[in-house]
């Protein structure tokens, strides 16, 4: 039985130029796995390609900052002069576009 990542049709290419050191150390890194240049490349960029996501989707606070955080959406502070003016341009953009 196949595995769902032999399953998948690879159709799709993704062209790189590396220097020559560069190519040859990919290579011993994905032999010295025991895997295909091809598969050491992929792998790695799908990893890179996630951990750069995350880094600018997840929050990763100390609990101080946690207990700051809830204490604030718990308690929210009272609109200052910036936030009423820019509901007051969001409103209006609102009305110019037709809800």
């Amino acid at each position: 039985m196949a595995s769902l990542a032999t399953a998948r049709q690879r159709d799709q290419r993704l062209e790189a130029r590396v220097t020559a050191d560069q190519k040859e150390l990919i290579e011993r890194a994905a032999c010295v796995q025991g895997r295909t240049v091809t598969d050491f490349v992929v792998d790695a960029l799908q990893q890179a390609a996630r951990q750069a996501i995350a880094e600018q989707t997840v929050w990763k606070l100390t609990q101080d900052q946690q207990k700051v955080f809830i204490e604030t959406l718990m308690n929210p502070p009272a609109p200052n002069q910036n936030l009423r003016e820019a509901y007051r341009r969001f409103r209006k953009y609102k009305e110019s576009v037709g809800r």
